[in-house]
This record gives structure tokens, sequence and C-alpha cells, in this order.
């Protein structure tokens, strides 16, 4: 069974870790071992070898796949170790022109997935990218130069224009994961993108509901793109700002938030235990910018109980977001009691 299984609205299911899967998506070398909850390991340097696929989809959307047929919006996470290297064989089926370009990774300018170094795939052109990755170094006076490790992203940036804003608005976006050796692999995954008004271009009642099973270790990755300012906010849990989003210690400071902005161009990840201290239920995550929630910037994260079943009260929850009517910016505006109410919940006013 494939572990990095998407369902329809994004969401990677139970599964360790794209560097697990080996056999799977042909990369070569790199085979991890992990028990939930516990470091991985991994093997120094290695290159992986992926195969993206960039497929129109329905609605005039565009996304990237592992296989052919099975792009999705957002694209696949990626992953690799400090160290690694990742050849991405990209083949555009597509009969626009478009890339692949990477955040905090190292690559030529051949790699670099853009028209101002000629680095684009044209409609129906196979082009490999490569990229590459580092552990942190010292410096003279006791200084340190940062490795690639982070919660990153990659995204197109061709189509359209010179800076990919096509591709950006019809879905060719996706995390991009460099792991420092020793972190603990989650044990689900979810990328969260805010691309103008939509999420995951998507916009309420139709945005993701993810899930988990009380307990289980839960991986966000979150991603700004498009031409407006947000903030993420996640319901009942919270994480520190950091690049793991734990604590490496009592001492360590710090701050521990559960908003955060995520502006255009901007990632960030954490990892939770799902309903840590506060239970099982239907949380809500959202853009907290007032207007942008109000109009849609919204969707549940559906923590079960430890066995899988609905908590009680979850699926009414459910249903009273199924029953949101997200009004206009402009109509929410005009009153300071429509934005003080800018939901109708079935009809209760509550």
């Amino acid at each position: 069974m494939n572990d990095n299984v998407v369902n329809r609205d994004g969401e990677r299911l139970r599964r360790r870790s794209l560097l697990a899967a080996a056999g799977v998506l042909g990369l070569t070398g790199g085979a991890v071992a992990v028990t939930r909850g516990e470091p991985a390991r991994a093997a120094a340097g290695v290159t992986k070898k992926i195969t993206i696929y960039a497929e129109a989809l329905p609605g005039n959307l565009i996304g990237y796949g592992l296989t052919r047929g099975g792009a999705t919006i957002p694209g696949p996470i990626l992953e690799m170790y400090e160290g690694d290297t990742l050849e991405i064989t990209l083949v555009n089926t597509t009969t626009q022109r478009l890339s692949i370009h990477p955040h905090g990774v190292d690559y030529s300018v051949d790699s670099d997935g853009s028209p101002f170094n000629a680095s684009f795939n044209e409609p129906g052109q196979t082009r490999t990218y490569t990229w590459r990755s580092h552990e942190m170094t010292t410096v003279a006076g006791r200084r340190f130069m940062p490795g690639s490790a982070g919660y990153w992203h990659y995204h197109d940036h061709a189509l359209g224009t010179d800076h990919g804003t096509g591709g950006l608005a019809r879905g060719l976006y996706g995390a991009l994961i460099v792991r420092r050796r020793g972190d603990i692999l989650p044990d689900k995954q979810i990328t969260v993108v805010f691309n103008d008004m939509l999420i995951n271009n998507k916009s309420a009642p139709n945005t993701p509901m993810f899930e988990a099973n009380l307990g289980e270790r839960v991986e966000w990755i979150a991603i700004g793109h498009g031409s407006l300012f947000h903030t993420f906010h996640l319901h009942a849990h919270r994480w520190a700002d950091n690049r793991t989003g734990m604590l490496e210690g009592p001492a360590d400071p710090s701050q521990v938030v559960d908003n955060k902005d995520l502006n255009p161009g901007s990632s960030f990840g954490f990892q939770v235990l799902a309903g840590e201290a506060v239970g099982p239920g239907a949380w809500m995550y959202h853009c907290h910018v007032q207007m942008h929630s109000d109009t849609g910037m919204a969707g549940i994260f559906l923590v079960r109980n430890a066995d899988g079943t609905m908590p009680p009260g979850a699926q009414e929850a459910i249903d009273r977001f199924q029953g949101h009517q997200h009004t206009a910016a402009a109509t929410a505006a005009t009153t300071a009691t429509e934005s003080a109410q800018p939901h109708v919940h079935g009809g209760t006013g509550s």
C-alpha cells in the first residue's frame, strides 16, 4: 500500500515519509526505518530521482502529480534530508509553458525554474531540475551558517508571466520539507495554501476537511501565495514558532503561538498531537484577517476519537459549517453590525 495516498481534498493520509517510499516513487537510497514518534535515521548524501507530471485539471486548473493522471492541488509533499539531492524530472503534459521553482534549497541557474534563466518546460517538454541541500556549518567567530532544514515550498515560475502568476493562480504549488537528521517523523501531513482568497484553491464550505485520530502526530505545512496578506490560525492547538514547532527544552525561548502571518511566498510548518489537552472534536483552521474568514477562508480539522469514531457534537459542527453563508467582503463591511455577525449558521443566527 502506498502511504503517500492523497485524497480529493489534498490531505496527505497516514504515511511515514516520502523518504521511506523509495520503492514506490523510484527514489535511490535513503530508505528510512521509523517508529512512531521517534527520530528518523537516514544515510548521508543520497540522491533521489522523482518524476513529476504537470497536468490540466477540471475548472481550468493545473496540478503537479507523481503519476500520470495523479495531479492534485496542492502537489505532492517532497522531502529530503540535509545533504541529500533531489533530481526532479518534470513532464509538462499541458499546452502551457511552465516550470518548477523551489524555495530554501540549493540549485544552479539551469534549475532555477524561471524564464529569467531560460529554465522552464515548453508545452509537452520534459526537463530535469536538480535541487541540493546542505547541513549547518561553523564559521569564524563562533558563528554558524544555517543548513537547508525547514518547511519550504515549490511552485511554477513561468506560466502566464515570467513570474508564474498564472500558474500559481491555477494551482501549481506544493510543499517541500528538508529535515535535519534526528527529526521526528509525523503520522499524518497536511498542506494548507492560502492563495489570494482561497485555501488550496477552494472556498468554504468546500475547503478541505483534514482528519486525524486523537493523539496522532500531525505535521502542518502552511504556504502563502497570491497578492494578499493573511494570518493562519488553528483552533485549540498551539506550536513553538521555530523550525519544527516543538520546544527543544524548558529553556527554549521560542514563542508558543496559535496564529502566524502567512503572506505571499512565505511558508512555515509545525507538528502537533491531535487533540492534545483539548480532546477530539471538529476544530476550525482559518485566516484571521476578518474580511477573509468572513468570505470563505476557513476549513475544518476533524480530530476523531482514538479508535477513529466520530466524537459527540462533531458531525453537528460540520453540518453547521456546511450551512455557512459567506457573504461578499464589501457587503460584510457596510455596517458594524454586519461585520460583527458575518456568518449565518443554518438559520440559527448563532
